[in-house]
């Protein structure tokens, strides 16, 4: 599904981010990507998800070089991915349904289609009884859950998930983390960035660590024989305790009793990369929304919403 072919990156000032990076991610693969501040995996992601351009090597996403992928077809690319931000980044004047509704929108997807399907995703997630209650009026765990929904409900083939635990209770990291693990066993690519140390060491996931811009470890390429170092941030930075995980362990925080229903995916095919992005798909076979100038409006604003921990022109600090 993703595959990096002697991929380097270099921004502007000279500083090598990544260096020779060559890692294969297989369809249906949790994978957490550790590392101190500044390793690169913040670049990672954001070659992964074509916010950034690698200087040399080839990016391979379910099937397509992205590494040169003109502007205009990268909205093609992203439709498959779910982003989950530390930050949540949810819209306070919006309902947790019309925060979670909106993705669907920015798609294209009918008014009937967002009505099935986004109480089903907020079921998921449990927050079915929250759906007309304000960001605002959210704990942390609640609103990055509302976040998980929104990365969801277009039914993406991989979620990215960018530190999604770095703004909420331990205790609730699980719960998150619990959540992703659940979709993932049902089908979805998982790449989860994350500095905390005790989640990686309960999930028993796949772990590529960064150093330096440079793969120095992979358990897919070590048997399982790799053993997570203490900490994975700088020593400037607080990472939370193993001792505040005490209270989870071995508790059952999920536990879903209905099949997972595939949401309607956009009607295009493959081949509508080599054509220029200039209409909203809707869902085939049923009507076209009906507020296509707000729709517009949205999705410029998330194409305007770059990842935090590092800046475009500027190597992670």
């Amino acid at each position: 599904m993703i595959e990096f072919r002697n991929v380097s990156k270099v921004y502007n000032n000279g500083t090598e981010a990544l260096h020779n990076i060559n890692l294969t991610v297989e369809k249906g693969e949790f994978v957490f990507i550790v590392g101190s501040s500044g390793a690169g995996k913040s670049t990672f992601l954001k070659l992964v998800m074509c916010e950034e351009r690698p200087n040399s090597g080839q990016i391979i996403v379910d099937g397509v070089d992205v590494s040169r992928l003109p502007k205009r077809k990268i909205p093609y690319i992203r439709r498959k991915m779910g982003i989950v931000f530390q930050d949540f980044r949810l819209i306070d004047h919006m309902t947790v349904y019309d925060n979670v509704a909106f993705a669907m929108r920015v798609v294209g997807a009918s008014a009937r289609s967002i009505r099935k399907r986004v109480p089903y995703i907020l079921s998921l997630v449990g927050l079915q009884h929250k759906a007309k209650h304000y960001p605002t009026e959210l704990s942390g765990g609640e609103r990055q859950r509302v976040g998980l929904a929104r990365a969801l409900v277009n039914n993406p083939s991989m979620i990215i998930a960018d530190e999604p635990t770095g703004n909420i209770d331990p205790a609730l990291s699980f719960e998150i983390v619990d959540l992703l693990s659940e979709i993932n066993r049902r089908g979805t690519t998982v790449l989860m960035v994350t500095h905390e140390h005790s989640l990686v060491k309960h999930f028993h996931k796949r772990i590529i660590q960064i150093h330096s811009g440079e793969i120095v470890a992979d358990t897919a390429e070590m048997q399982d024989t790799y053993a997570p170092p203490e900490r994975y941030d700088s020593p400037e930075e607080a990472v939370a305790n193993d001792d505040d995980y005490a209270e989870y362990d071995n508790q059952e925080t999920y536990d879903s009793q209905e099949a997972y229903q595939p949401a309607p995916q956009p009607a295009y095919q493959e081949e509508d990369l080599a054509y220029e992005d200039t209409s909203l798909y809707g869902v085939e076979g049923e009507e076209a929304p009906e507020e296509n100038a707000g729709v517009l409006a949205q999705q410029i604003l998330l194409e305007q919403m770059p990842l935090e921990d590092d800046n475009s022109e500027e190597v992670e600090q």
